[in-house]
């Protein structure tokens, strides 16, 4: 394993030579103080939003004026993306529902129950080119005593209709990703220390579900351009191939809970963890989140 220094920090931690290729610069820290940090996303405009969960605000990052409240009144939002209208979605971690943010600031429940029975506390979510929602249902934010569904799910929704379930044997489902050309789902499994491959059909459902990497309790996940998985961590955010060969993984001075791809050429990739938001730049652009420029 070879240790990569800059600055005197250890900026990766790279086992196979390859991410020397990938990574082009060093760990920087954009941005501190928060609570809990997560769900970054980046917007075409030039800027980042993320969640500072105990505080329920949506933060918003430029590199000119820094931070600010995006949002005072999140409902706890968790993991983001925008869809392909540029209308942001929320997973309400504290709301129980995935919302949607339409042109006008209006916010509308796009999932909140299941066969009648409210949500556990939708935790991260990824939008597929024809606008379809997949998202995860963990019980982290919900009361035992007030948890309605038996399982902790995996669904998907196209709005305007009713979520469709597609797996409920995870642990702890938490980030999910979408593959280059979207064929491949990807959903981190936290307390089984895994992250498991599903195929995906036209119709949003899922086939075979095999374990593709193990990694310590994976949380957030992206996928650059060319399909590599960069999962945030108990490791950092550790990257690996198409194949599912660890190449390595960025070190933070916090333990990182997701990331996200973004600034103008979408090289750089943004870090929430814990009280601090990270960046470090790449050589490879990520895959783009909707709506494309």
């Amino acid at each position: 394993m070879l240790f990569i220094t800059v600055a005197g920090m250890i900026a990766w931690a790279d086992e196979s030579g390859e991410l020397s290729g990938i990574i082009a610069g060093k760990v920087e820290k954009t941005a501190g103080g928060f609570q809990f940090v997560e769900g970054p996303v980046w917007h075409k405009d030039g800027y980042l939003l993320f969640s500072n969960i105990p505080a329920r605000h949506i933060v918003k990052w430029t590199a000119k004026d820094q931070t600010s409240v995006w949002r005072a009144d999140s409902g706890g939002s968790n993991g983001m993306t925008f869809d392909r209208e540029g209308r942001l979605i929320a997973c309400e971690h504290g709301n129980r529902r995935v919302s949607r943010t339409e042109k006008d600031g209006s916010i509308v429940a796009v999932a909140d129950h299941y066969t009648g029975k409210k949500l556990n506390s939708p935790n991260d979510c990824i939008v597929r080119s024809d606008g379809m929602i997949f998202f995860t249902d963990p019980s982290y934010g919900v009361e035992k005593s007030k948890k309605e569904l038996t399982f902790d799910g995996v669904y998907r929704v196209m709005p305007g209709s009713e979520p469709v379930l597609l797996a409920s044997d995870f642990e702890k489902p938490n980030g999910i990703a979408l593959s280059p050309y979207e064929k491949l789902l990807y959903i981190a499994d936290t307390t089984k220390n895994q992250v498991r491959v599903f195929q995906v059909e036209k119709d949003g459902s899922l086939k075979e579900g095999n374990v593709f990497v193990s990694v310590g309790n994976p949380d957030g996940m992206k996928i650059d351009s060319r399909g590599r998985l960069f999962v945030t961590s108990s490791e950092g955010v550790a990257v690996f191939d198409p194949s599912g060969k660890k190449l390595g993984a960025i070190q933070c001075p916090e333990q990182p809970a997701n990331c996200a791809f973004g600034g103008s050429d979408n090289k750089t990739l943004f870090i929430t963890a814990r009280t601090g938001l990270y960046a470090v730049k790449l050589q490879i652009a990520g895959e783009p989140v909707w709506p494309v420029k």
